[in-house]
């Protein structure tokens, strides 16, 4: 067989690929290789065992890529020859390419942990039939513990909280509050407070010690020596760049940070390109390597690469990690650095936040309250992250602050930034939480 562009990989950054090669180069034929038969919304993994209740409405279905001219292979690509360029699978076919995007994903991470290969431990892997073992599980479980309070965690916990079957649904986070890697501990508890009126129960500032059972998980023993009750544990610990392919092929890449790509998401193979989780990242401010993973930075990165297949149109901007979730009636977003993990690195900062209702007046029906959190830099004011909560808006203001920040605007400038309003789809112009949070900070200057 051949192709002009071979994609492994079909998930977020695989399709979002091929659907931009096949914008940008319409003559050539593009062909995603995947593993898996039906390929899962990643991030609706959690609502699959509350709000959807099946597996099957949580797909995406082929005929995205179909109506974009795009080939699809249900295979498995387990060797690359570079030379000849060459794709080998497991059905013992050969893909010639000409140019090739990686797009390999990450595995959920698993904890050395003593008892972690018992029956009824679970991760939130991407595939379709062992996601459905574990919702058939779920309705057979009494106690549940999840393993991480991170954002897909406690959207587990949420979502869980829902069947009436359960007797107990317990998170474990090892750091003093849930969501700490993007929320200011202020908004950390609001969220727990939400999940404890839900009858979750949230043990910060713990460590899962070891599972127990014979067969099947019985309990988690934690780092005090205190056992919680489990027939079910989920583990939402986190996630894996996927390189083995790529470090076979020769590829430059490590197996924690990722496959190395340059500003053109380029491997140090010039005929091969890699997007999304299974690729190297660095911080937009400080360089560092960062270990965001989002379908948003994926499909970004994406793009980036189709574009830059046959000749360079695009560099990818540093991931920012801007995220979103609503936990019971809460909804949250963050992007950039928060107050805390700004002050870690030994940046000085100043913080304006402002609330209002995110409608105006605020007596119309469905408003709801809005706060906004801004984080500047305290010596030229460049806006570097920021924080909403409260009503279903924050998704849509979170990318909002995201913008602001990708483009390094001034806390100066966030104030006469032009939004626009009406009565029933945004705040009052008076009182906008982003430019109000911004004068606010350059009060505190």
């Amino acid at each position: 067989m051949k192709t002009d562009i071979l994609i492994v990989g079909g998930s977020a950054a695989g399709l979002a690929g091929a659907i931009s090669s096949r914008r940008f180069y319409p003559d050539r034929r593009v062909t995603i290789v995947r593993r898996e038969e039906k390929v899962l919304v990643p991030c609706g993994i959690p609502y699959i065992f509350g709000t959807l209740d099946s597996v099957e409405k949580n797909v995406i279905p082929d005929s995205v890529a179909v109506k974009n001219g795009i080939d699809i292979v249900v295979d498995d690509v387990t060797s690359i020859d570079r030379e000849e360029r060459k794709a080998a699978t497991a059905a013992g076919e050969t893909i010639e390419y000409e140019k090739m995007i990686l797009a390999t994903g990450s595995n959920p991470f698993v904890p050395p942990l003593p008892g972690v290969d018992l029956d009824n431990v679970y991760t939130a892997r991407k595939d379709a039939g062992y996601l459905e073992n574990l919702r058939l599980a779920l309705r057979e479980a009494r106690n549940v513990v999840i393993i991480g309070g991170g954002f897909i965690g406690l959207e587990f916990a949420d979502e869980l909280s829902k069947l009436e079957n359960l007797n107990s649904i317990s998170v474990i986070e090892m750091l003093p509050h849930c969501l700490l890697v993007a929320c200011d501990s202020e908004i950390c508890v609001k969220v727990e407070e939400e999940l404890e009126e839900k009858g979750v129960t949230i043990l910060a500032s713990r460590r899962a010690k070891a599972l127990a059972g014979t067969k099947s998980v019985e309990a988690v023993e934690l780092d005090d020596g205190e056992k919680l009750e489990a027939d079910l544990v989920i583990l939402g610990i986190g996630v894996t760049p996927q390189v083995d392919l790529a470090r076979e092929a020769g590829l430059e890449a490590d197996e924690k940070t990722g496959i190395n790509v340059d500003d053109y998401m380029r491997t140090s193979d010039p005929n091969i390109f890699a997007a999304g989780d299974c690729t190297s990242k660095k911080c937009f401010l400080t360089g560092k390597t960062s270990m965001i993973r989002l379908a948003s930075v994926a499909t970004m990165e994406a793009r980036v690469a189709a574009a830059n297949l046959f000749s360079r149109r695009r560099r990818a901007p540093c991931p920012i990690g801007v995220f979103g979730t609503v936990i019971g009636n809460l909804a949250v977003g963050s992007a950039g650095f928060t107050e805390m993990s700004a002050k870690q690195e030994g940046i000085d900062v100043i913080v304006g936040e402002a609330s209002s209702a995110d409608k105006h007046p605020g007596s119309l029906p469905g408003a709801e309250m809005l706060t906004v959190k801004l984080i500047f830099m305290k010596d030229d004011r460049k806006l570097i992250g920021g924080q909403v909560y409260g009503s279903d808006k924050a998704g849509y203001v979170a990318n909002c602050i995201g913008s602001l920040v990708q483009r390094e605007m001034r806390a100066d400038e966030i104030a006469i930034f032009q939004m626009g309003t009406h009565p029933k789809l945004t705040p009052s112009p008076i009182a906008h939480q982003i430019e109000n949070a911004a004068e606010i900070a350059l009060a505190k200057s």
